[in-house]
């Protein structure tokens, strides 16, 4: 497997020169702090990080052997994209500052590309907000079971990828890696960050989702629903942090194909998600290896979501 080889220089100058889809950095010049389920994580100085964006791809919480071709980079390009396009609403973690310049040794350029940013240095909030726009996944089991998402209470009579009436703010923890994220209820946010910060995620997210959901439906996109990680600067500015409005981090669905009723097709991981629903795995470490057409598939619609949002190609 790549993250079992080590990452020499002549490793990493192989790497520059191929598609190999990167499982793990090594930049040995900086400090690690964290390793993510995604991103690596490394200081700068006491004010900024360099954040990379691998390869790897996580699904039930679960890091998966299987490495996404390009992923990284089009997770990067695609937060850039919504952060440049939604910095009204709310600051980003963005310096502006190339990551070529903080690192010289060619080995460790070439695992950056354009997979890298170097971003300010905040104090997470140890929630995650997500923003629900449709009922699927995880919300409609537990609507069929209970009437409610995330306790909160819903009409009765909905279906499966039925539109919301509002967007809903459903927080849930924040898990290490290896942990699940659960489902919290606004009041538990609120003790976890106090209410008048709870009150401003909330504000936040749900802007930040309605603004894209609506952008994106000009693009034939719909936005079922989608998180947003948030932390505060020194002087307790709320700013948003790590991604937003990727594959990873929402469920996009084809407009064309839309249809309330059934289970949508989707742009995002949700392909994975089904493949290893019906695998067998327990959704427990190890992940189970992806099929090689599993692999290619997914990286596929990362890019065609990625090209239909934004317009652009994967630098």
């Amino acid at each position: 497997m790549l993250h079992d080889i080590i990452m020499s220089e002549q490793f990493n100058d192989f790497f520059a020169m191929s598609n190999i889809p990167l499982f793990q950095t090594n930049i040995s010049s900086l400090q690690r702090l964290h390793q993510g389920k995604v991103r690596d994580i490394y200081a700068v100085d006491d004010k900024t990080m360099l954040l990379v964006s691998s390869d790897r791809l996580s699904a039930f919480d679960v890091i998966l052997p299987t490495a996404i071709e390009n992923k990284g980079a089009m997770l990067t390009q695609m937060a850039n994209f919504w952060f440049e396009k939604l910095k009204h609403v709310v600051p980003n973690h963005l310096t502006g500052i190339d990551p070529d310049t903080v690192v010289t040794a060619p080995a460790e350029k070439a695992q950056l590309g354009s997979r890298a940013v170097v971003v300010k240095k905040l104090t997470p909030l140890p929630i995650e907000a997500i923003v629900r726009g449709y009922i699927i996944g995880s919300g409609w089991k537990e609507y069929q079971a209970k009437g409610t998402l995330c306790d909160i209470p819903l009409p009765v009579g909905l279906r499966i990828a039925d539109k919301l009436a509002e967007p809903l703010f459903t927080p849930s923890s924040k898990a290490d890696v290896g942990g699940h994220d659960e489902n919290i209820s606004v009041a538990e946010v609120e003790k976890l960050i106090g209410k008048d910060m709870a009150a401003q995620v909330a504000k936040v997210a749900i802007q930040l989702y309605t603004e894209a959901a609506e952008y994106a439906l000009t693009k034939g996109i719909i936005i079922a629903d989608t998180k947003f990680e948030f932390g505060l600067d020194e002087q307790g500015v709320l700013y948003v942090m790590d991604e937003v409005l990727t594959p990873d981090s929402s469920r996009f669905w084809p407009l064309d194909s839309y249809q309330a009723g059934s289970n949508p097709p989707s742009y995002d991981k949700q392909f994975v998600r089904d493949w290893l629903e019906s695998s067998g795995w327990d959704k427990t470490t190890p992940g189970p290896e992806l099929p090689a057409d599993v692999a290619k598939k997914t990286s596929e619609k990362y890019m065609e979501v990625y090209t239909k949002l934004t317009g652009n190609t994967l630098i």
